[in-house]
């Protein structure tokens, strides 16, 4: 008798790495549960998925709803792989940032990664197989000047899952984290730097260094296959990175012992330009 096809999650993927993990693995055969926040923002998706020749099962997810989450996973049945994806982005140093601020990265980037995985484990655990794998970034190893809240949020993630994850390895379940660096996107352009305030010449500073990152940024398709490996290979290992340049930059802060590598690396990005 075949085994049914594997079911996978993949949360955010209206674009990026979301939509072309989503992509990828029901190329690979998976029957892809694919997520947006809201379904008439999924054009992208489809015609990716169309030009692939593959099919999607594209539902409406916003996944800091509690009980819209638990209503979601109840109806997914059986599932084998859940790839924790949505995200958001923020920048702005501490005297900046409102408690809704923190609050709202949590929520997004920690709080309803742990509720969908707490929610997919029981049945993965029933089993005795799954996987479970959240995309982080290289800023859950990393702290980076004005993406306070950010790397909080994705520290606190991976700190989760490395914790999870010899807990649930007996029972079948293998946990992975995803770090990427740089990825193709819009991202400095919708920064807002009219309340920087005192600290406008640094954030200056940082944007342009992003703004030069950003300009030879991985593909997200690219990015997007490391994903799919972690999700599919026999030999699973719990932190992967998406290229050379996550791999030169997560060592940096995780063969740091005592923290002076980072800081000195990280200040330079916040350092004025002569003029």
């Amino acid at each position: 008798m075949m085994r049914p096809m594997t079911t996978t999650i993949v949360t955010g993927t209206s674009s990026g790495i979301g939509l072309h993990t989503a992509v990828q693995l029901a190329a690979a055969g998976h029957h892809v549960i694919a997520t947006v926040r809201d379904t008439s923002r999924a054009d992208a998706l489809r015609a990716t998925a169309d030009a692939a020749g593959v099919s999607l099962d594209i539902r409406a997810l916003d996944v800091t709803d509690a009980a819209g989450a638990a209503a979601f996973v109840e109806a997914a049945g059986d599932v084998d792989v859940l790839v924790n994806n949505a995200g958001r982005g923020a920048v702005g140093t501490l005297e900046q940032l409102s408690d809704a601020d923190l609050q709202a990265q949590l929520e997004t980037n920690y709080l309803s990664v742990a509720r969908l995985t707490r929610l997919v484990l029981p049945g993965m655990r029933e089993r005795g197989r799954g996987r479970i794998v959240t995309v982080t970034s290289v800023g859950g190893a990393v702290g980076q000047p004005f993406a306070d809240a950010y790397c909080a949020a994705k520290f606190a993630v991976e700190g989760l899952m490395q914790s999870l994850a010899p807990v649930v390895a007996p029972f079948g379940v293998q946990v992975s984290i995803v770090e990427p660096a740089a990825v193709a996107s819009h991202f400095v352009e919708s920064v807002d730097v009219s309340h920087a305030g005192p600290y406008e010449e640094q954030l200056q500073a940082y944007l342009a260094r992003t703004q030069a990152a950003f300009a030879s940024a991985q593909a997200p398709e690219d990015a997007a296959r490391t994903v799919v490996e972690a999700a599919t290979t026999v030999s699973p290992t719990f932190r992967w990175q998406t290229s050379e340049a996550a791999v030169r930059f997560a060592g940096l802060s995780l063969a740091d012992l005592d923290g002076s590598r980072v800081l000195a690396a990280t200040s330079t990005w916040i350092q004025p330009q002569q003029g």
